[in-house]
């Protein structure tokens, strides 16, 4: 669920002089250097080294353990958190102080016809943004973007619940907080509330310690034989969980750690059945039926991997929250793998931004954040994810391929808009190759040399496939209202695209993430000037070490040289092209029915026709025929005629790889071929 703000794309870009050497030009005025590791100004308000002792002087001031602050604001950030961008549930700042209505990072969903609200208004005991703010007596933005003010703020309001409950005193002990740390949470539920608790308590035992990207040194000792207090819980009068509508039987393996936690399925509106959330139910994929009342299937192809922009115990709480207008199918925690299933394998959930993608996939959060990449990515939620989508594959018949097994940045919006604000997590950092050989349960290596042939012979298709833990480009992230700061030099899963073969020319230019003609850009989010490991596309051209491949209807080159530092291997396959006599043909980013196959009570849906265009010459490879359909389901209740019905189309569509996401041709407009 990556946030993508259009003002990240402006501020990093590679200079586009030729004959000069490559170099990072900021628009704001910063200094930075990419070689060995973060350089450059400060990425936080805070010097090295002063994180800790905020954290300090916050617990003397309001008399809490500091391991308390350090554990809560571990749990929700890994000490790290700039900008004033909400996470996913409207936290900010390093303690995810939450506000009561904050911007939709969003439309979920991904129905053009039926836009999400642009806000969110969450249900929760506390807003602890606003309320922190009150007792700080200072306004919320500066809370947002302090962090001084962000802590101080979550330790006077830990002090107030905490005195509270206790009438009037401090707890003695540092399991006595139990209670405090539950009512922090504004879950609105016993088990929400406990799970954010226990996950701030488990940390509280084990301990954590690392040094974040702007070189702050953060340590937790463990605290063994910890003994939460759990009888505050009690006291601060939360109802239960809404109960599962069926079994609260698992659709996991058997040996993964997984329990069933519902998404919200209520309405928003009580007078309008049309208003609610978190997702549509379904029959998937054997078991749906069309407005005649005949069975249909709508296949499962695809498993999304996204992350949560939040912590684990933030993502469900959203999730079962109906004014959230988003879910998933399953959740995955950072710290040991556990998973919660929220939305059955056989219902829709909202979470790809795509409702033809949504349709027909199955959605998989992982705790974290996109730019901070290996703070959250651990083994443990790796191999988790694997097995989910090993167990999820094999019971639907879905590929275990890069063309379906995607990141949400792999994922199409179904207009020029809606691909604009289209989310790019997991991000550079996830390890694509080392998840797919945990995939297939294979080493990294046989993983890497499924990809193909490291020499090219008369291959004419190119997997993009770097030594991950070799490759480190240079990144920076635009944190909302901080400017731009250069990431720590790591590993990444990406190569550069370039307009021509050399360093000296600019990087790639996305036509709907940069409309008006500009060059691409190092920021995380600029996903279309990057190739992603597994990510294959046709040979364009061959320059000394720099090879070119067809990527959004362009040249586009990346550096490939032979050996050790090689970028890319050879294979063979499908591909398209627009058939004789067409200059060039539209590309889509769903494959709906034409408009007769509706009947009279569904309005058609539009398929609407992108920014991008193939031209004459140019070929993609393909990863086969899509159907064309459309799931029909308007209100909660089947309240409309032919309501939650699958309209199904004579048009035939072929999935392609166009650029850094899949999306879709008509196959009457292009002629496949194979490659050799």
């Amino acid at each position: 669920m990556a946030h993508d703000c259009e003002r990240r794309r402006r501020c990093w870009r590679l200079s586009a002089a030729r004959g000069a050497a490559l170099i990072i030009a900021p628009v704001a005025a910063l200094t930075v250097s990419f070689g060995g590791g973060w350089a450059g100004p400060a990425a936080s308000a805070v010097a090295p080294g002063d994180r800790m002792a905020v954290m300090r002087a916050a617990a003397r001031e309001f008399g809490v353990p500091v391991r308390l602050l350090l554990a809560i604001s571990y749990n929700q950030t890994r000490w790290e958190r700039l900008g004033d961008s909400p996470s996913a549930d409207g936290g900010y700042g390093l303690m995810d102080l939450t506000a009561k209505t904050f911007p939709a990072p969003a439309d979920w969903r991904g129905l053009a016809a039926r836009p999400l609200p642009r806000t969110v208004t969450l249900a929760r005991t506390h807003d602890t943004l606003d309320e922190a703010a009150r007792l700080l007596h200072l306004p919320t933005a500066t809370l947002k973007t302090s962090e001084r003010q962000n802590v101080r703020g979550a330790a006077a309001l830990l002090a107030r619940y905490a005195r509270h409950l206790a009438g009037g005193a401090l707890p003695a002990s540092l399991g006595g907080w139990y209670g405090a740390v539950a009512d922090y949470s504004g879950a609105t539920t016993v088990q929400a509330a406990r799970l954010f608790a226990g996950d701030v308590f488990r940390t509280l035992a084990t301990g954590a310690s690392l040094t974040t990207a702007d070189r702050q040194v953060m340590d937790l000792p463990a605290t063994p034989g910890l003994r939460p207090d759990r009888a505050g819980l009690s006291r601060l009068g939360l109802g239960p969980a809404p109960r599962a509508a069926s079994s609260t039987a698992v659709d996991c393996p058997a040996d993964l750690n997984c329990t069933f936690v519902p998404a919200a399925y209520a309405r928003d509106n009580p007078h309008d059945p049309g208003n609610y959330g978190n997702y549509d139910t379904a029959r998937r994929p054997a078991g749906m039926r069309d407005p005649a009342g005949q069975t249909v299937s709508m296949k499962i192809k695809y498993i999304i991997v996204h992350d949560t922009e939040g912590s684990y115990d933030s993502a469900i709480n959203t999730f079962q929250n109906p004014a959230s207008y988003v879910s998933a199918n399953y959740v995955i925690r950072s710290a040991d793998g556990a998973v919660t299933e929220m939305v059955r394998p056989h219902d829709v959930s909202w979470g790809a931004g795509d409702w033809y993608v949504n349709m027909h996939a199955i959605n998989i959060e992982n705790e974290g954040f996109a730019a901070q990449g290996a703070a959250w990515y651990t083994q443990p939620m790796y191999g988790s994810c694997a097995a989910l989508v090993r167990y999820l594959a094999a019971r639907y018949g879905i590929l275990l391929d890069r063309a379906h097994i995607l990141g949400h940045e792999d994922v199409p919006g179904p207009t020029t808009s809606l691909t604009a604000a289209q989310h790019w997590d997991p991000g550079p950092f996830w390890d694509w190759n080392h998840f797919m050989a945990l995939v297939h349960g294979v080493s990294d290596t046989t993983e890497r040399a499924k990809g193909g042939s490291a020499s090219r012979g008369r291959h004419q298709l190119v997997t993009i496939d770097p030594a991950f833990d070799a490759n480190e480009p240079p990144v920076s992230d635009c944190p909302g209202g901080t400017g731009c700061v250069p990431l720590p030099s790591q590993p990444a899963s990406f190569v550069y695209l370039h307009t021509g073969p050399g360093e000296t020319y600019p990087l790639i230019g996305d036509p709907v993430l940069h409309p008006g003609g500009g060059h691409g850009t190092t920021v995380d989010s600029d996903w279309g000037d990057k190739a992603t490991i597994g990510e294959t596309f046709v040979l364009a051209g061959q320059s000394g070490k720099w090879t070119a491949i067809w990527f959004a209807g362009q040249r586009a080159w990346f550096y490939n040289p032979p050996g050790a530092q090689q970028k890319a291997l050879y294979r063979s396959g499908k591909v398209i092209t627009p058939k004789a006599g067409l200059e060039s043909i539209p590309v889509y980013g769903a494959a709906y029915p034409e408009a007769s196959a509706y009947p009279p009570a569904v309005p058609a849906t539009t398929i609407a026709r992108l920014a991008y265009t193939i031209h004459a010459g140019q070929e993609y490879p393909t990863a086969g025929a899509v159907p064309a359909d459309f799931y029909y389901a308007v209100t909660i209740n089947s309240s409309r005629p032919d309501d939650h019905t699958v309209i199904i189309g004579r048009s035939v569509y072929d999935q392609i790889s166009f650029n850094h996401r899949r999306f879709f041709v008509r196959a009457r407009d292009v002629t496949m071929r194979s490659l050799s």
